[in-house]
């Protein structure tokens, strides 16, 4: 049977929960309410949901290890699920883009983002499908780190999900191993 690893990136906890970096988690955790999930374990420092979209065996990936070191719950996964680099989506922040803006992208560099560069050194490659999810500027001269770290507002919430929404056949496309040209033309 066909598998496909879908991974939000954030990092774990309360105080961390609705932060600007915990966007991909945002996101993974509205596709689990979408599709649903036939199991959840704790393995390997992740959250793993699995379900069935399609007729194809999704997991769903929530690193347990903090932003910073999200590739070894993932190389872990990886592994034990048996899952090709070509069957991997990571959705992450991306504070170069504007609140709830969206990009495909089918491989790239880190950016400066220490999830993906943590992800890239453990799979020796940057040729991995992302979605990067716009989370905003620094503004007022916030440090970075102090920027990712920071709550999103109810509306920036709100907006993030409504335009993934108008968005999210992405999801089924990459499953479908629909052409990547296609996707990243309909999703960009």
């Amino acid at each position: 049977m066909k598998q496909k690893l879908i991974v939000g990136l954030g990092n774990p906890g309360n105080s961390y929960y609705k932060t600007r970096h915990n966007a991909g988690f945002l996101i993974v955790d509205y596709l689990l309410q979408k599709y649903g999930f036939e199991k959840k374990t704790i393995k390997f420092n992740a959250e793993i949901f699995i379900t069935k979209i399609n007729n194809v065996k999704v997991i769903f990936l929530k690193p347990l290890t903090y932003m910073n070191l999200s590739g070894e719950a993932l190389n872990k996964t990886m592994s034990f699920f048996k899952i090709d680099k070509k069957d991997i989506l990571v959705i992450h922040d991306d504070k170069d883009l504007d609140v709830a803006v969206f990009r495909f992208k089918n491989k790239g560099s880190s950016g400066g983002h220490n999830g993906l560069k943590n992800i890239i050194s453990h799979l020796g490659s940057e040729e991995f499908k992302r979605i990067k999810v716009g989370v905003g500027k620094p503004i007022n001269n916030i440090k970075i780190i102090d920027w990712v770290l920071m709550k999103l507002k109810d509306e920036e919430i709100n907006l993030i999900i409504n335009n993934f929404k108008l968005r999210e056949i992405v999801i089924e496309d990459f499953i479908s191993e629909t052409d990547i040209n296609k996707i990243m033309n309909k999703f960009n």
